[in-house]
């Protein structure tokens, strides 16, 4: 298939092809007039890549996932870790906005079951986040 087949079916411009050729994800065979020709391997390493970046892998973690995959288990266990940091930060921001959208005080920041939240939130921060940058504002 050409490129721009390649691109459609994933619903990507050419040129992230191109540049994902550029940093070695890809490697289409090429004709003799030099067009890119791709098959169904490359399908999957495209989604591949795709799945990759949803998950918030970085192009070049997927660079080392796709070239030495011996080394996966380091590369997923760094970003499965970092991803569950996150998940914890954004239930706690979650918990926060929850008990301001239902809380009965007139004014939520004087409630002190939100206070408390608050206390909590800033003395110990999820990995990833500083108490002087809340998630939630």
């Amino acid at each position: 298939m050409t490129i721009g087949e390649l691109a459609a079916r994933f619903g990507l411009a050419t040129h992230v092809l191109r540049h994902w050729e550029e940093m070695g994800l890809l490697s289409p065979a090429r004709r003799a007039n030099g067009r890119r020709v791709y098959d169904e391997s490359h399908v999957t390493t495209v989604a591949v890549i795709r799945i990759g970046k949803d998950s918030g892998l970085s192009l070049e973690q997927i660079r080392t996932l796709l070239a030495r995959p011996g080394s996966r288990r380091a590369v997923l266990d760094e970003h499965r870790a970092a991803l569950r940091a996150r998940i914890a930060a954004l239930r706690a921001s979650l918990e926060l906005l929850d008990h301001a959208a239902e809380c009965p005080a007139e004014d939520f920041r004087t409630c002190p079951d939100f206070t408390a939240k608050v206390d909590a939130y800033v003395s110990s921060p999820p990995a990833g986040r500083t108490p002087a940058a809340p998630a939630f504002g």
